[in-house]
């Protein structure tokens, strides 16, 4: 087979239950080998090569994303961190995603980690490490009912800022519900990057957490590096908060830290992007509405933009997203007064004429 990366001879022994059987494997691996498709004997592991890997990927992408790569993976590891690489067969990852979902593992779950592995096996494949990709011939089923986002009508949007105003947070949940930002551009905002005279604001840096702890981040995509208009109102809201973020150095003094976040403690210290969580959850219970997540403000921004008949054009831009088809599919979610509005009598439907909009 040649000699391997440490300069040793490498065989390939073909096994058979006769002669005959033997010959005919012998002839295909020599064909194979002809073609350049049949790789040098390698003794490594599936976990060595995804070590490997994400080593590699951690160059690339964010430290939170690799981070989460490798927790994406870990189930496979376990599974088949052991098996040689080129020993892996489609079946192997089968059994896997299985024991997994026996395991009670998520849908989302089994993707991410199948998705990983024919990356990281797309690699091995293209440097003539493995004669396949084994994890491209398995499927993951998307499930009948995948989980829905939380999304409230206009009556329950003012009853959740109604209890929320008594928070210290009620300006990040009034930003994040007219602008529609992710919870990591949310708190990675500064000062310097909100224009009050001109009422809009630029998204530059993310604040996420890995691990427990918050640090800066470029945003998540290109084009999540974006500027978006602001209304009177939560012009009116941040003002008001600059106001007392101001009385709050003063009461502060040395104890103040000039940190530039929009948001932060009383003594000028950036609040952790999980604090909005513990939040919202407690403003939901007081308002008597379902537990919301920060993401699903994101969702209620998008849907009642859209129901307004704002362009799916602006809303995509606003929300960072590379494509409008990807924002009307996944962001717009139809309220159940929308149902009750069309429910048309059949005499109108026979009509052909349009209803008059409420």
């Amino acid at each position: 087979m040649g000699r391997g990366p440490d300069g040793k001879l490498k065989r390939l022994t073909v096994y058979g239950k006769s002669r005959k059987e033997v010959a005919k494997r012998l002839a295909e691996v020599s064909a194979q080998k002809a073609k350049g498709m049949l790789p040098i004997p390698e003794a490594i592991t599936f976990a060595e090569w995804i070590e490997r890997w994400l080593e590699r990927k951690a160059r690339e992408v964010r430290p939170k994303t690799a981070l989460a790569y490798r927790q994406d993976l870990s189930p496979f590891l376990r599974e088949l961190g052991g098996v040689r690489l080129q020993a892996l067969r489609p079946h192997h990852f089968r059994e896997a995603l299985d024991r997994m979902a026996q395991r009670g593992a998520s849908h989302r779950a089994m993707r991410m980690a199948l998705t990983l592995a024919r990356a990281a096996l797309e690699e091995a494949l293209r440097l003539d490490l493995v004669p396949r990709n084994a994890a491209q011939a398995v499927e993951v089923k998307a499930p009948k009912d995948p989980p829905a986002f939380r999304v409230l009508s206009p009556e329950e949007v003012e009853r959740l800022l109604e209890a929320a105003r008594p928070e210290r947070l009620f300006p990040a949940i009034y930003l994040a519900l007219t602008t529609g930002l992710r919870r990591g551009e949310l708190f990675g905002l500064k000062w310097a990057h909100v224009d009050l005279e001109a009422w809009t604001l630029r998204v530059e840096e993310s604040r996420i957490t890995l691990k427990g702890r918050a640090m800066t981040s470029k945003p998540k995509t290109a084009n999540a590096a974006r500027v978006i208009a602001l209304g009177q109102d939560t012009v009116e809201v941040l003002r008001a908060w600059k106001a007392r973020q101001e009385e709050e150095r003063a009461h502060a003094g040395e104890a103040w830290e000039e940190t530039g976040y929009l948001f932060t403690d009383p003594l000028g210290r950036p609040v952790h992007p999980d604090t909005l969580n513990h939040t919202l959850r407690r403003v939901c219970d007081r308002a008597g509405l379902p537990r919301l997540r920060v993401h699903d403000l994101r969702h209620i921004h998008a849907t009642l933009m859209l129901r307004r008949g704002v362009s799916v054009e602006v809303v995509s831009e606003r929300l960072g997203h590379a494509s409008p088809a990807f924002t009307l599919a996944q962001y717009r979610h139809v309220l159940p007064d929308e149902h009750r509005a069309y429910a048309l009598h059949l005499s109108e439907l026979l009509s052909g004429k349009p209803r008059p909009q409420a």
